[in-house]
Formats: C-alpha cells, sequence, structure tokens
C-alpha cells in the first residue's frame, strides 16, 4: 500500500493524469465536428475510452493508497462523481452524462500549487487569483442573491396585483411577473418593450420600474461586483503571502547548504590530522619496540 501512496503522489502521475485529462478535453472537442468524425470517428472513440480507463484505474490506486481517507478530500469526490457519470454516459437514456467528464479539467486547479517547484505559478497566479476570488466571493453572492429574490417576489407580487389584469402576458401571475422583472433588469427593450406601454395605461408607473431599475440594476450589481473585487484583493494578498514565503525557505535552504558545504573542509581537515597523529604514534610504538628489542638482545649477550 505504501508503494501505490507513493506512486498516487509522485509528480510525474498527477502531472499525467492532468496531460490525459487535457487530451481527453481536447478529443472531445473533436468530436463534436462532423467532418473530423467522418475521418477519425473511430480512433477518437478508441482514445475516449483509453482516458476513461486511465481515470478508472486513478480512482482505483486511489481507494487502495488512502482506503476510507479517500472519502474526506473534496477534490477525490469531484473525481469520482464525474468519472462514474462518464462510466454511466454508455446507456442511451444518459449520453449527455457524459459531458460532465469535461469538468475534470477544473482539477488542474489543484494542481497549481505542485507547480511550484517547475517554476511554473508565476505564469498562472492570475488564474489562481481570478479562480480563488471566484469561490471566495460565493458566501457573499449567495446572500446577495437571497436579498435580490426577495425583491423580485415583492415587486412581482405588486406588479401582479397592479397590472395583471390589464398586461396579462407580462404580469398575469407571478412567474410571468418574475421573468418579466428578470428581463427589466437584463435592460433589455425595458423602455420601450415593457414600462412605456404599460405607462400609457397607468401614468404613475415609472414610480413601480425605476426603483426596480436602481435596486436591482445598480445597487445589487455593484454590491456584486465590490464583493469579487475585495475578494480579489484578498486572494492576492494571500498569493503575496505564499511567495514571499516560499522564497524565505528558498533562502533558508541556501544556507543550510552553504554551511553543509563550508563544514565539509574542516572535516576533512580533522581526518587528515588524526591519520597524521596515527601515523605518529605507530612510528613511535615501532621505535620503542625496536629499542627494547636491542636491550634484551645486550642482556643476553652480558649474560653469556
Amino acid at each position: 500500500m505504501k508503494k501505490i501512496k507513493t506512486l498516487v503522489e509522485s509528480s510525474w502521475f498527477q502531472n499525467a493524469i492532468l496531460i490525459v485529462i487535457a487530451i481527453n478535453a481536447v478529443i472531445m472537442g473533436l468530436q463534436t465536428s462532423a467532418s473530423v468524425n467522418a475521418v477519425i470517428g473511430p480512433v477518437l472513440v478508441v482514445l475516449d475510452y483509453i482516458c476513461l480507463g486511465i481515470f478508472i484505474l486513478e480512482i482505483l490506486l486511489k481507494l487502495m493508497a488512502y482506503g476510507f481517507r479517500f472519502f474526506t478530500d473534496g477534490w477525490n469526490w469531484f473525481d469520482l462523481i464525474i468519472v462514474v457519470c462518464s462510466v454511466f454516459s454508455g446507456l442511451a437514456f444518459l449520453k449527455v452524462l457524459r459531458v460532465f467528464r469535461i469538468f475534470r479539467i477544473f482539477r488542474t486547479f489543484k494542481a497549481l500549487k505542485g507547480l511550484r517547484a517547475m517554476r511554473m505559478v508565476s505564469r498562472l497566479d492570475k488564474l489562481r487569483m481570478i479562480i480563488g476570488a471566484i469561490g471566495k466571493s460565493i458566501p457573499g453572492i449567495s446572500w446577495t442573491a437571497v436579498l435580490l429574490l426577495l425583491i423580485y417576489y415583492i415587486f412581482a407580487l405588486i406588479g401582479t396585483s397592479l397590472f395583471g389584469e390589464a398586461f396579462p402576458e407580462w404580469f398575469g401571475s407571478i412567474g410571468k411577473s418574475l421573468y418579466t422583472l428578470f428581463q427589466v433588469m437584463t435592460l433589455e427593450s425595458w423602455s420601450m418593450g415593457i414600462s412605456r406601454p404599460v405607462m400609457e395605461a397607468f401614468s404613475w408607473a415609472w414610480l413601480y420600474f425605476v426603483p426596480f431599475v436602481l435596486i436591482s440594476s445598480f445597487v445589487v450589481m455593484n454590491v456584486v461586483v465590490g464583493i469579487v473585487v475585495n475578494s480579489i484583493s484578498e486572494v492576492q494578498e494571500q498569493l503575496t503571502l505564499e511567495r514571499d514565503k516560499a522564497k524565505k525557505q528558498e533562502n533558508e535552504e541556501k544556507k543550510e547548504s552553504a554551511a553543509e558545504g563550508a563544514d565539509t573542509p574542516a572535516e576533512v581537515t580533522d581526518a587528515a590530522a588524526l591519520e597524521s597523529k596515527l601515523a605518529q604514534m605507530q612510528m613511535q610504538i615501532a621505535h620503542i619496540e625496536k629499542m627494547l628489542e636491542n636491550k634484551m638482545t645486550g642482556e643476553k649477550n652480558n649474560g653469556k
């Protein structure tokens, strides 16, 4: 299991999967062309199945490597759902599910941090900043959407009550009023197409349309823009901190390497000094042994 975990966490394996995802996206785009399908259609089908097989193998390897911990990562859930949808897209009534495989291209954003070692992050920081800002602004935008829906509902009730009988095609029901107000919010022919005909029958109708346009098209939309801009600023600060932290870590590693390199000559010198002392001690011992041997030989000669 450790070997499988090492494999799925290795940079070359992750980069290979990203390449397969990109290739699969290109294949799916080519399969939408009738002229391309007429020439290499069967080849594209085979390549598509090969890509799907690689994705299934990737999921199985991760399940073997992580076990139940596989389901604690949101990106793993994302991959699993997309691959399962792709598998069942072979059924005639579920062919539309195959299109969801293209969403795996978003998984490349998970690997952007891992690309720092390849020195590619500087080119992708802008993309990371935009994607991160969108994700960070979702909570604020969600509450703004709730407020906008409330405003829509209130004005739809008022419009249905005031103009429903005179203009049933626009304000005949809550649903029609909501759709009409959506057109008004987009400023698409709202003046000549909706508000002025209503004002011909109800001269005071501008008191209904103008406040709605101001609130929905300008105030609320500016709030959304402000939330996104603020999120971009926060993400940009976060990226700056990450870059500074990476540079600091890189400088510390360089200092450690330099310190290790400086220690090496001293260690070599100490080893050479020890060898020299050992050689001198061996010479002294040999000299003492020779003196003892000569002394013993002289005592033997005197005894004789």
